[in-house]
């Protein structure tokens, strides 16, 4: 596993694709405050609101682990496959998911909206 990069702490996080943006506590693969959670990708996360716990994380998101698009949480704008993937990039790259990730994509296309 490679190691993690230096965490950076609070900023505001932008979503290219969907226009949103949400406030963040760090991003990095590991919280300063929990050093036994490695996550699998350098991702936006924010400490968990509901709970009065300081351990406690949201992660909100990445980037896209092909464009390097801002991508949120929502299913609307991304695929967590291992890492991060915007669904621009899932489109035009289908084939080279799984078979299970085909036809979840072909069974989103009805009733998906757009993210703006």
């Amino acid at each position: 596993m490679d190691v993690p990069k230096e965490v950076q702490t609070a900023g505001e996080f932008r979503y290219e694709l969907c226009e949103l943006s949400a406030l963040y506590t760090y991003y990095g693969q590991m919280s300063p405050s929990s050093h036994s959670i490695v996550l699998l990708e350098e991702a936006y996360v924010m400490r968990d609101p509901f709970t009065p716990d300081k351990d406690k994380f949201l992660i909100i998101r990445s980037h896209c682990s092909l464009c390097s698009r801002a991508v949120c949480v929502g299913t609307n704008c991304s695929l967590f496959y291992s890492k991060s993937f915007c669904l621009s990039c899932v489109k035009e790259n289908l084939k080279a998911f799984p078979l299970e990730i085909q036809e979840d994509m072909d069974k989103r296309k009805p009733q998906q909206k757009s993210c703006k």
